[in-house]
């Protein structure tokens, strides 16, 4: 084992302490609304530091280790292609804010209030199945980055018995995520992830020192020189052996970053939980700025992997690396766990165990958030809606228990049986799809366009999730599996030769398909319905329908509000009068922080088309950005370590003085149905 008796005490520590803190969170939860979405009661700290670490997860570290093992600093590069629409829909509070004003506090709700109650229903069970099959996969990842992180060995005997450390390893971080959950609901879930986030900064910072210490900027960059002829690590325009994760996956990872805005329900309890429409929008706007020290070493720990493993003083560590890895079966597993590996011989004692309980706490943080989301659809979007009589208070806090431990359980049996055989990030995008093909048309349909019909929505969620189902049989059962016995049965059909060995998509291209062909469904199913317009100001509480609590933190958004003659400039940047100095200052660093970035990436971009930059140049560049980042994170660390703690404070006396509403349960009442004629 790498890990010795001082770091398996610090990983003991840290699961204590963070049990302690879901017990203490977890006296606060009195009412369905405060298992699920906190009684709306959250800050925005609060709100974007535990959706960051809940984004986080033992996976997606593993995933992004991927990533930028295959294409180094180049996929640094078009993220910032990105960043342009993430400053949008994070400045606008693009559908966040319109969907808090709905108050609903699931998804699949406001689809009752906008399209009708069957509709609820089919969307609700969409995301539970694509959900659920998204999630599966996370625990045994999890599992198997601790274990081959801390060197545990693959099977151990007791009484006599064989017994599987994969699967013991899930058992334990699914029964940390269960008993969180059920403790507490989103208010437990909101506290423990904002402080495991600023736990898992502070080891990110000890971690950079420690791989700095191991080798310097100039040999980081020496060692990413190694990379073969057209797979270059530091030149993003040399990269054109570099199959799936190019420029054509980034370009279409921003389309879909703005077609599925909060469109996923992974960390739905979040998209709930703010205090105002404001706050809500706040939380986003910070998000650029909540883990900059976690971003940095996400991207800096496998390029500097990359350069220890091909740097010729390393050599001896980096072959006994080659030979662990030899012994892992699968290949795909072997691509997923070779930066894991590598961190562990490099990091030395403490470090070891710290770095071991950010993998832990990474893990429970987003289990214990998919657990809460998945289980709570189930039971708020499909079985709540069937029935004929609403739940008692107690009746359906036991339900979405139940519902919780159901997803647990299906998400163990399902990292042991099902080879994973693609990478993380293409698995992700086409279970996803299932749900995500079709929910971006009907939330922004829904939510902006009042000629959005429910046969729209019915015929964007059908087709999108019939090309995503069609794309996971063919890719994962028919051309792996089916294709090879088709050519041996079949030689006379000249074509099946011709196919090549994997299937010509991957998720990320499939699921492009699949929302293009949602987008066309809605448009024109709802063009052709004689349907009247929906009420949108019955939808979205303003005009007549606005309530007393929420005006007085309402904005009003530039696109909707009266149109006026003339306009100040904090008008045009998007900024309303609940924007306080405070939050116009914080509005304007992250538009000149992402401006800059967008900026160097369109000159550099027009650039290399005339002239080709050479690698030196890309070498100053990414070390002033990682210097630039590397300063700016460590005054974001004190920034949002007062934040979160502050909002915690707030959030804990209000839900103690707070009188509950029993009916807030997610029910849509006849009042709130907003499309004519909904059922």
């Amino acid at each position: 084992m790498n890990m010795d008796l001082l770091d398996w005490g610090i990983l003991a520590a840290a699961v204590v302490a963070l049990f302690l803190i879901c017990w203490w969170a977890s006296r606060l939860t009195k009412s369905v609304a405060d298992f699920l979405a906190a009684n709306r009661l959250a800050g925005r700290y609060l709100i974007s530091v535990g959706q960051g670490m809940a984004g986080l997860g033992a996976i997606s570290i593993a995933a992004h280790f991927e990533k930028f093992y295959q294409a180094g600093f180049g996929a640094a590069w078009w993220v910032q292609m990105v960043m342009p629409i993430t400053l949008i829909i994070t400045l606008t509070g693009f559908v966040i804010y319109r969907y808090r004003e709905t108050r609903a506090m699931t998804m699949a709700q406001f689809f009752e209030m906008r399209y009708s109650k069957k509709f609820r229903v089919f969307a609700g069970i969409l995301a539970w199945s694509s959900g659920i099959l998204n999630y599966g996969i996370f625990p045994a990842v999890s599992a198997r980055f601790l274990i081959y992180f801390t060197g545990l060995p693959p099977n151990f005997e007791l009484f006599g018995l064989t017994i599987s450390t994969l699967a013991l390893v899930m058992l334990t971080l699914l029964t940390l995520a269960v008993v969180m959950t059920m403790l507490g609901g989103q208010i437990s879930i909101m506290v423990t992830d904002m402080i495991q986030g600023q736990f898992v900064v502070i080891v990110m910072l000890l971690v950079l020192g420690i791989l700095f210490y191991h080798m310097s900027w100039s040999e980081v960059l020496e060692g990413l020189k190694q990379s073969p002829p057209g797979q270059s690590k530091l030149n993003p325009f040399d990269q054109g052996n570099v199959s799936d994760f190019n420029v054509w996956f980034f370009i279409m990872m921003g389309i879909l970053n703005i077609y599925g805005t909060r469109a996923w329900q992974g960390s739905q309890g979040y998209n709930a939980a703010a205090r105002t429409p404001h706050e809500a929008r706040m939380a986003g706007i910070l998000g650029e700025f909540r883990g900059m020290i976690t971003s940095l070493a996400i991207i800096m720990v496998p390029i500097c992997v990359y350069a220890y493993m091909h740097l010729p003083q390393f050599a001896d560590s980096a072959a006994q690396i080659h030979v662990s890895l030899e012994l892992i079966g699968n290949e795909q597993t072997q691509k997923e766990m070779l930066v894991p590996m590598a961190l562990g011989a490099i990091l030395p004692t403490g470090v070891m165990g710290l770095f071991a309980a950010v993998v832990i706490l990474a893990a429970v943080s987003t289990d214990n958030t998919y657990l809460h989301s998945w289980g709570s659809i189930f039971i708020q979007d499909v079985y709540q809606p069937l029935r004929k009589k609403p739940l008692s208070q107690r009746a359906h806090m036991w339900a979405l228990r139940l519902s919780i431990i159901g997803v647990a359980t299906f998400a163990f049996i399902w990292g042991l049986v099902f080879p994973l055989q693609d990478y993380i990030y293409m698995y992700f995008q086409i279970t996803g799809a299932v749900y995500l093909g079709g929910a971006g048309a009907v939330i922004i349909g829904g939510l902006y366009w009042k000629r959005g019909t429910a046969g729209g929505a019915w015929a964007a969620m059908i087709c999108g999730s019939l090309v995503a189902v069609t794309g996971i049989v063919v890719r994962n059962i028919v051309w792996p599996y089916g294709l090879p016995h088709m050519k041996e049965a079949w030689p006379e059909f000249v074509f099946l030769g011709r196919l090549p060995e994997k299937f010509p998509l991957n998720g990320m291209e499939m699921s492009f398909i699949a929302a293009l062909i949602a987008v066309s469904a809605y448009v024109f199913c709802s063009l052709l319905s004689k349907r009247p317009p929906a009420d949108m100001d019955r939808l979205l509480h303003r005009g007549k329908y606005a309530e007393s609590s929420d005006q007085s933190s309402e904005i009003v958004s530039p696109a909707l509000e009266t149109r006026r003659k003339s306009k100040t400039l904090w008008e045009r940047l998007g900024v309303g009068p609940q924007f306080t100095r405070g939050d116009k200052c914080i509005y304007v660093l992250k538009l000149t922080w992402a401006l800059f970035f967008v900026f160097v990436f369109l000159i550099g971009t027009i650039l290399n088309a005339f002239w080709a930059i050479p690698d030196y140049i890309w070498e100053k560049w990414w070390g002033f950005k990682v210097g630039i980042t590397f300063v700016f994170g460590l005054i974001t660390v004190v920034w949002f370590l007062w934040g979160g703690f502050h909002d915690l404070v707030i959030m804990a006396r209000l839900l103690r003085s707070t009188t509950r509403d029993a009916t807030d349960d997610g029910t849509v009442t006849e009042e709130e149905h907003v499309q004519k004629g909904s059922k």
